[in-house]
């Protein structure tokens, strides 16, 4: 044992300088290359969840496929994560372990994305289907692992900063898919001389680059966290997720208000995004590229706000006042994207605004509303109804674009945003009648901690 230790520390450059600080796992400067690596690790997952959102019109036009086809390459992502989501971490934890579950999610991610693309190539739809379910089978697992390596490596040091910044990277792969993937069709259909199926499926390959570069990165994730293990006699990473289904039947009134305002809210923002470059175009007149650069505003606002945000809900509390803000919020912007022609720049801002704003004030009531045992199994159900709502929601709004339109299409999303917001009412109501600790601050929480325990 202690010939590997000094093995280790012989990898250690002697010296002063910036090389040695790079290869300590102890110092700030080595957990900062890291933490690039945590953020490109789930780039080409975000990066590629959203090709068909960028290239709608292609796919539709050289697939011959419908709206309600077209949907279920979303519908098939998310048909794995009903189940995965509870088993993502047991799997993490138990069977691959941190280093090889990353590497293997990773994989799966690759080889969804290159069948993906093959069905494109070969002109059978049912293959791109399959490439997206195998994409999914790694997409949501690779989130979870990817959050199990920034706990192991900045716990109690810069946790909340990194899961920002990593949320952040995510936004950035989205934006870039959305404004990159259609220009990148054109180039290749330039190059091949011809539009068609051939074209979107090249396409498609060349935008899977991205993720054998999250790949790359969860190598040398592997390779860095084993060294760091061995010099700093470091623990490996794990979710710390305990998942028993029969805590199912314990969840408190609140915690269900809360899942209720969680589906009914993305289901009306992820399927949106998913339909809204067509949408755009049609609607309000808008090129192709300028319809891609409104499309993916919700992600570029999303990405620097978020951290923003976090800050915010945690000096100031009142969780689920700013819930209702952002459910609202939404609520008007689907409005106007419905009823007027005012500049839909506005309404898409409100949402991007709103959307940044839920996903900070609302994940974080769950740790609130269970007992600490049940949280794993809590997060687990919380993500795989949203996947089973944006599933089925993926499917029903294709149908009702093509056989009613745009303007029933938002009257759907605004019902389900409208159930969103009726929950977080009855959440509030509940909260009040039970305490009100879902509205208080870090420091108030704080403060009620440590006066319990004198």
């Amino acid at each position: 044992m202690e010939e590997e230790d000094e093995a280790a520390r012989a990898l250690l450059p002697d010296g002063p300088g910036v090389l040695p600080a790079f290869c300590d796992p102890s110092r700030l400067a080595h957990r900062l290359l890291v933490l690039a690596l945590m953020c490109f690790l789930g780039f080409g997952s975000y990066f590629c969840y959203d090709n068909p959102a960028a290239l709608q019109i292609q796919i539709q036009r050289d697939m011959q496929v419908n709206t309600t086809k077209f949907m279920l390459l979303y519908a098939w992502y998310s048909w794995p994560n009903v189940v995965l989501c509870f088993f993502g971490g047991f799997l993490i934890d138990r069977v691959f372990g941190i280093r090889w579950g990353t590497i293997i999610f990773s994989c799966f991610v690759c080889i969804g994305q290159v069948v993906f693309a093959l069905g494109g190539i070969f002109n059978a739809f049912w293959l791109m289907e399959f490439g997206r379910f195998i994409f999914g089978t790694g997409g949501e697992s690779l989130a979870v692992a990817q959050n199990t390596y920034a706990v192991s490596w900045f716990k109690g040091k810069e946790l909340n900063l990194v899961f920002g910044l990593q949320l952040s990277m995510a936004r950035i792969g989205s934006t870039v898919n959305m404004n990159l993937m259609g220009w990148l069709y054109s180039k290749v259909e330039a190059s091949l001389g011809s539009a068609g199926h051939t074209t979107l499926g090249v396409t498609l390959m060349i935008g899977g680059v991205t993720c054998i570069l999250s790949l790359i990165c969860a190598l040398a994730l592997a390779y860095l966290d084993r060294r760091a293990e061995r010099i700093l006699h470091k623990e490996q990473g794990k979710t710390g997720e305990v998942i028993k289904l029969t805590d199912v039947k314990d969840f408190s009134l609140p915690l269900w208000l809360i899942f209720v305002i969680c589906v009914g809210y993305y289901v009306a923002v992820f399927p949106f995004i998913g339909l809204g470059k067509v949408f755009f175009m049609e609607k309000f007149k808008f090129s192709s590229q300028a319809a891609s650069a409104i499309n993916s505003v919700v992600y570029v606002i999303s990405a620097p706000m978020a951290p923003v945000f976090g800050f915010l809900v945690d000096k100031t509390g009142k969780n689920i006042i700013w819930v209702l803000c952002a459910v609202a919020t939404t609520l008007v912007s689907h409005m106007m994207l419905a009823f007027t022609l005012w500049n839909p720049w506005i309404a898409m801002c409100l949402m991007g605004v709103s959307y940044s704003l839920l996903a900070c004030a609302l994940w974080p009531m769950v740790a609130y509303v269970v007992p600490e045992h049940q949280l794993g199994t809590a997060y687990g159900f919380m993500q795989s109804i949203q996947n089973l709502g944006l599933a089925i929601v993926s499917v029903i709004a294709g149908v009702i674009l093509d056989t009613r339109g745009y303007l029933f299409l938002e009257v759907f999303f605004i019902a389900c945003v409208s159930v969103s917001l009726l929950s977080a009412v009855l959440l509030c109501l509940v909260n009040r009648a039970r305490g009100g600790n879902l509205n208080y601050s870090a420091k108030q929480r704080e403060e009620i901690k440590l006066s319990h325990t004198e």
